[in-house]
């Protein structure tokens, strides 16, 4: 999966769609997101420790700690984007966020980009009754809290990464190695409270004939125009 998504579904519905009571929406006044890049803040819905769902903003990406191969000293984080379905329960970097702290990541479309010089951007997403339409879903991740240093400042904050799989055929003609684990809203519960061997069971491509294309062109915004 590209690190490049889309996440333009109101607020009030996303607290529909994901059963978020409004005293437990923290994202304040969400504006729409037709770009949404590695180190940038989105939604996510969460647990709370006492059982309860609700909506926050946190950072893409679980930040990896760095050194300057030139001179020793710490540089820049990688923000590490995407967890492999098949490395969750193996690597230390991904298990405890996979067994203790599942969140789902709102979506309307994602990006999977092809060549260079320009790169032609494709979006996925859901089908939907029109093709101006942009139906909300939810991809399947993990979180957690990260204190460090990034630019020189104390950093305290809370992380998300995206969980991918093999892709479906649709997506693969495109990038054919990886894909976001969508998830149906019957298997939301399942990923946010089941035991990680449930969770896993979840990690698998969405089914192609449930997709389609929604544009595709230069430009790295979803919003822009664009064939199809």
């Amino acid at each position: 999966m590209c690190n490049l998504y889309a996440n333009v579904t109101a607020q009030e519905e996303m607290r529909r769609l994901f059963a978020v009571p409004p005293a437990r929406d923290r994202l304040g006044n969400a504006a729409p997101q037709p770009a949404i890049f590695p180190r940038h803040d989105a939604p996510v819905v969460r647990l709370t420790p006492e059982g309860a769902r609700e909506m926050l903003a946190m950072q893409w990406g679980f930040a990896l700690p760095q050194v300057s191969k030139r001179t020793g000293r710490p540089i820049l984080p990688k923000a590490v984007t995407n967890a492999r379905d098949d490395r969750l329960a193996a690597s230390p970097f991904w298990r405890d966020s996979f067994e203790t702290r599942r969140c789902l990541a709102p979506a309307s479309a994602f990006c999977e980009p092809k060549g260079r010089a320009p790169a032609v951007y494709h979006w996925f997403g859901l089908t939907a009754e029109t093709r101006e339409a942009r139906a909300p879903f939810a991809m399947a991740a993990i979180w957690r809290r990260w204190r460090g240093e990034m630019r020189g400042e104390a950093i305290d904050l809370e992380q998300y990464a995206i969980i991918t799989t093999r892709p479906n055929p649709l997506v693969a003609r495109v990038h054919p190695a990886r894909m976001p684990v969508i998830l149906d809203p019957d298997a939301h519960e399942t990923w946010l409270t089941g035991s990680a061997e449930a969770a896993q069971r979840l990690l698998r491509p969405y089914p192609e004939a449930r997709m389609r294309e929604l544009r595709r062109g230069e430009g790295a915004r979803e919003d822009r125009p664009g064939a199809p």
